[in-house]
């Protein structure tokens, strides 16, 4: 194989799976240490994305569809780049004819969505939910021998991004910080948010904790409405931090309560465990594909997503507190 200098890495979807394509920069970094790494992601993205050890460079590409003038300039421009080698994690019609146009000799992805205009693929099966998205992305990297022992999630995040945020917030060094979000991108996913606001009131009255509820959501009267049923105690930070602070929070929490949403992999990525609840009956979102991988985290998972009770995602809680 030619001499890799130079290579582009795109995920342009949402935030929680671009963080599970760590370990697959990981590996060609080590497979082609020489190289520079470019990312092409979603602008929303941008900031966490230059939060990983072996990024060089941070492109965006917005994550909708685009006319075809906008994919020929856009050709034109990574084709100045002289780009070795193009790795597409998330299919992309697009994005195949992108990393076609652009002359870039090398080009992996999945056979689908004109998977014809790649060099190297394989079958698209993440569906089946037979593995973890990460095990996924670095079958992908191994069609050019890219490999890693290393498949933990990590970030860089400064230490004056943490300690600003806690003097702004009034968290001190002493306090018991638990992250609950209780929202999530996809109605099938969401645990009933009533059973997070008793869930919460448990929380903060038997185990002696200050609860930060974090999010992001369109729905502002929706939110609004939920913070209400729950305890003035509450650190409300939904809607209120970029995703870089995001991480400076988890980072300051011993726990994060979650369904199936970003957060979960973000709170993998500094290190802290999560009580993940997933639904069971749907292997294309099942906790085997999306489950947390920091250590000492839980998941929680039935077919029916309202039948798993509060006191066993607080009893969980109550143990990883206890570790």
């Amino acid at each position: 194989m030619r001499d890799i200098k130079k290579i582009l890495a795109v995920r342009t979807d949402r935030f929680g799976e671009f963080l599970l394509i760590i370990p697959a920069l990981r590996a060609l970094k080590e497979k082609y240490p020489k190289a520079r790494i470019t990312l092409v992601v979603d602008p929303y993205v941008k900031e966490l994305a230059e939060c990983i050890a072996v990024t060089d460079e941070v492109i965006t590409w917005k994550n909708r569809r685009h006319k075809f003038g906008e994919i020929l300039r856009f050709s034109t421009e990574l084709g100045k780049g002289k780009f070795d080698l193009c790795v597409i994690f998330n299919p992309s019609k697009e994005f195949n004819i992108i990393s076609f146009l652009a002359g870039i000799p090398i080009r992996l992805g999945y056979a689908r969505k004109l998977g014809i205009l790649l060099t190297h693929k394989m079958k698209d099966e993440k569906y089946l939910g037979l593995k973890h998205e990460i095990e996924y992305n670095l079958d992908l990297v191994s069609l050019v021998g890219a490999g890693t022992k290393d498949k933990k999630l990590s970030l860089e995040i400064g230490d004056d991004i943490i300690n600003n945020l806690c003097k702004e917030l009034g968290i001190k060094d002493s306090d018991r910080l638990v992250a609950v979000h209780p929202l999530t991108s996809d109605p099938v996913k969401q645990w009933p948010k009533h059973y997070f606001v008793q869930l919460i009131k448990r929380l903060t009255m038997e185990l002696n904790v200050k609860v930060i509820i974090i999010g992001a959501t369109e729905e502002v009267s929706k939110q609004e409405g939920f913070i209400s049923d729950v305890d003035d105690s509450l650190v409300n930070m939904i809607n209120k931090t970029n995703l870089r602070q995001l991480a400076a929070i988890l980072k300051k929490c011993r726990l994060l309560i979650s369904g199936d949403s970003g957060p979960v992999h973000l709170a993998s990525c500094v290190g802290i465990p999560t009580v993940a609840i997933f639904r069971s009956d749907l292997p294309a979102k099942s906790a085997v594909r999306w489950g947390p991988v920091s250590k000492g985290s839980a998941v929680i998972k039935k077919p029916n997503i309202s039948d798993i009770l509060i006191d066993e995602v607080f009893d969980r809680a109550k143990e990883v507190l206890e570790r």
